[in-house]
């Protein structure tokens, strides 16, 4: 069960930054149980007042983009009294904690209330944001990343859904803006494309009592993929009243990332089989409609290759040869068609290219393995 260091509402100086607040251990209760104790224990900023929203915030040794995070939401125009951060750190750290005492520090009277979650586990931004509603205090729960930067009005524009609204309102999902300068690499392109999806973690609202019906997030979702998308085809499938508000806008810088991302990414599409095996239906009709055809069509034809040059069938080998590399060429040049042509960018495009496909199609398989469910 996860310690939760929860920072108390009194005046202190900023050359304190390392005294600690009070502990609160539940490694003996279950983890809703714990929640319930925080939630009773931590005194409030105006015990008169009571906390509306809470935003939740899974964070993992980033404590620069925290910071910034963390500024941003401190200055929101909604009243601060009536709303608290939780941020749950899923690889807790000094640095990390050190952040959240000195914001904590500093709106000591006028609130926001900060609390601090070590999470000792299970890990994963799923698990953390579970830690994080269950402590919450609010009915309704803000979700964000530690990248993002909120607008002064988000959270007033995305709690004015639910205060509005003629009908009862089970969840919200608001805009996100990723800006860019110049020409983008192939991997700032496809992260840009967050700017289109549903209902994406990184700028939601849902009520608390809409996450304890659906049990929150699935935990098996160990990475920051897909999550978000199963969360939103439970509400789906519940006929919960989600509602779109473009003006509450979260701005997501992209990180700069090193040579060779995609590859590393490519390991994230095991979870695709999970969520295809919860929402089949919705997985076709929101995600992917068909199967990765050309990356299977790709990794057929460079171990029929292979395997021809080694039993010696030469015209086999150079028709499985030629096909690889019409396949490995398009792939390439549709990743380049709107993206920058900088050699070194070029370079890793044509590397990937040829790697991808083969390492997706591992991945894709892994999943299916181990969530047993058939899976292309």
């Amino acid at each position: 069960m996860p310690k939760v260091i929860a920072f108390r509402r009194e005046r202190r100086r900023f050359a304190d930054q390392n005294e600690a607040g009070p502990h609160y251990p539940g490694a003996n209760e279950r983890r809703t149980g714990t929640a319930a104790a925080l939630r009773d224990s931590v005194p409030p900023v105006m015990p008169d007042v009571q906390v509306q929203v809470s935003v939740v915030v899974p964070t993992r040794g980033r404590p620069e983009m925290l910071n910034r995070c963390l500024a941003s939401l401190v200055l929101q125009d909604y009243e601060l009294e009536r709303f608290e951060i939780l941020i749950v750190d899923d690889g807790p750290s000094a640095a990390t904690r050190e952040v959240v005492m000195r914001w904590s520090d500093h709106t000591a009277v006028t609130g926001p209330h900060i609390t601090y979650i070590p999470s000792p586990g299970p890990h994963g931004p799923a698990a953390a944001r579970n830690y994080g509603w269950r402590a919450a205090r609010g009915d309704v729960i803000a979700f964000t990343d530690d990248d993002t930067v909120a607008r002064p009005d988000w959270l007033r524009t995305g709690i004015e859904v639910f205060e509005n609204a003629v009908e009862p309102v089970d969840a919200v999902w608001g805009s996100i803006v990723m800006p860019l300068d110049g020409t983008p690499t192939d991997y700032e392109h496809d992260a840009k494309g967050l700017e289109r999806a549903e209902f994406v973690t990184a700028n939601c609202f849902c009520r608390k009592a809409m996450l304890d019906e659906i049990g929150g997030f699935d935990e098996r979702f160990r990475f920051a993929w897909r999550e978000d998308a199963d969360l939103y085809f439970n509400l789906l499938t519940r006929s919960a009243k989600i509602v779109h508000e473009p003006a509450a806008v979260m701005t997501h810088p992209i990180r700069p990332a090193q040579w060779g991302v995609s590859l590393k990414q490519a390991k994230k599409v095991q979870f695709d089989a999970l969520l295809y095996k919860k929402h089949p239906q919705l997985y076709r009709q929101k995600i992917r409609a068909k199967p990765r055809w050309d990356f299977y069509v790709t990794v057929a034809a460079l171990v029929t290759c292979l395997v021809s040059v080694g039993f010696g069938a030469g015209w086999l080998a150079l028709g499985s040869g030629l096909l690889w590399l019409f396949q490995t060429g398009r792939f390439c040049l549709q990743r380049l068609r709107h993206t920058s042509k900088a050699p070194s960018h070029v370079l890793e495009m044509i590397v990937t290219s040829a790697l991808i496909p083969p390492i997706a199609v591992f991945w894709r398989a892994v999943g299916a393995f181990k969530f047993r469910v058939g899976f292309l």
